[in-house]
């Protein structure tokens, strides 16, 4: 009978340390984390092109023709015991915006984060994303393609490759003049001011040509 009981609670201890050693290491997506600089309010706006020369992070747009503000977004990766990994793999931590009509189009490895994460886990978004399309939602982090659980950043994404096909074409220039002379739509609104203005034109025409590397 004893050594049945001490058999049990070896096996107890076993499992135990079993399911801690399987979450060593492995990113919680509900306890890690990600984070904006700019700690105001207002959902910001990033203006990508394909190629990589749109807006830095830490040029987004207010709303309302607020100017720019920083949203650079820090992530923190811990373990489900709450411990800091490091050296985690810069292209399994990536940024997507889905309105669940309209999405951001990633070029090949354009939407990743900027470096490994460091001693305490953390890795940033700061350069220019390679990325079309659109999406009139907040921004996910996601680790390995899963999105983190623990919330999203309120930070909403558009191109001048309005269509999403990887490449400013003329195709794009007649999506954009259709809505510069009808309804407006957030997709053309490069610089968040919610009107069409020259200024949107200047941006569709920085990345005319432009497209995926």
């Amino acid at each position: 009978m004893v050594l049945r009981k001490l058999m049990g609670v070896f096996m107890v201890t076993l499992l135990i340390g079993a399911a801690s050693f399987a979450t060593a290491g492995v990113p919680d997506l509900g306890l890690s984390t990600a984070s904006r600089a700019y700690v105001g309010p207002e959902q910001l706006s990033l203006f990508n092109l394909p190629n990589g020369g749109g807006s830095a992070f830490t040029a987004a747009f207010k709303p309302a023709g607020g100017g720019q503000a920083d949203a650079t977004i820090t992530v923190t990766l811990v373990d489900g015991l709450g411990a800091a990994i490091e050296n985690y793999p810069f292209e399994d931590v990536t940024v997507n915006c889905d309105d669940g009509v309209n999405a951001i189009a990633p070029c090949l490895g354009g939407v990743t984060a900027d470096a490994n994460t460091d001693a305490l886990g953390q890795t940033q978004f700061q350069t220019p994303l390679a990325a079309g399309g659109w999406a009139n939602a907040n921004t996910d982090v996601e680790i390995a393609g899963a999105a983190l659980t623990s919330g999203s950043v309120a930070l909403r994404m558009n191109s001048a490759d309005i269509s999403g096909d990887g490449a400013v074409t003329l195709t794009d220039v007649g999506i954009f003049s259709s809505i510069f002379y009808g309804a407006y739509s957030y997709a053309a609104d490069f610089n968040n001011d919610g009107l069409m203005s020259l200024s949107d034109v200047g941006l569709l025409a920085s990345g005319v040509g432009g497209a995926c590397p």
